[in-house]
């Protein structure tokens, strides 16, 4: 029989925190721990977002990003190009691009890519919204920003055969060499691929 050195309400935090992407069942420890010695400061304020989190947040109807508002806050931004969209597999993508200022056009966020394994069907992600939009005669070029995996590549070749017909040109983010990448740490892939998309210096 294992011990219990907590009550039930601690076990449950860890048992949450646990579930969250990245932390495990000592690090969950670790941050409820470090969330009941700060509860003032952290764990109070903690609790008041995530409440706000679950009341406000919401998914906007047109893009797929999450807001508090929908249509979300880029979507609505006139300031934005309506003539170019970038299409990710999910969230996350969209919020990298965001922070490294890369992209000033509009988004569309399919929701994971397709997988045979696991079941995921053109059905299951937000592509026919996708070619919905692509139909818009202000939209000129689809950015398919899905990652360079079997997946996401195959995802990305369903979409280009959806999009055949529409007057819209369609293209990807470029792979290869990262920056500051050293060649000997690259995997063969990656280096295949950065050679194959070669361009003058």
């Amino acid at each position: 029989m294992v011990k219990r050195t907590t009550g039930p309400e601690i076990e449950r935090l860890i048992q949450l925190l646990a579930k969250l992407p990245g932390l495990g069942p000592r690090s969950a420890r670790r941050a409820a721990l470090h969330l009941i010695k700060n509860r003032e400061r952290l764990l109070h304020p903690l609790m008041v977002a995530m409440e706000d989190a679950h009341d406000k947040v919401t998914v906007c109807s047109l893009c797929g990003n999450v807001d508090t508002i929908d249509p979300c806050t880029l979507c609505t931004d006139p300031r934005r190009d309506r003539s170019v969209i970038c299409v990710v597999e999910d969230v996350g993508d969209l919020w990298a691009l965001e922070r490294a200022n890369a992209w000033n056009g509009l988004y569309h966020v399919l929701g994971g890519t397709l997988s045979a394994i696991e079941g995921i069907r053109p059905e299951d992600l937000s592509i026919g919204q996708l070619i919905e939009r692509a139909a818009d005669e202000q939209v000129q070029e689809i950015v398919l920003a899905v990652n360079a995996t079997i997946e996401g590549q195959t995802t990305a070749h369903y979409i280009i055969e959806r999009l055949k017909g529409l007057n819209v040109a369609t293209s990807r983010l470029a792979h290869g060499v990262p920056v500051g990448g050293e060649l000997d740490y690259l995997d063969e892939g990656t280096i295949t691929q950065a050679m194959k998309a070669r361009r003058p210096f």
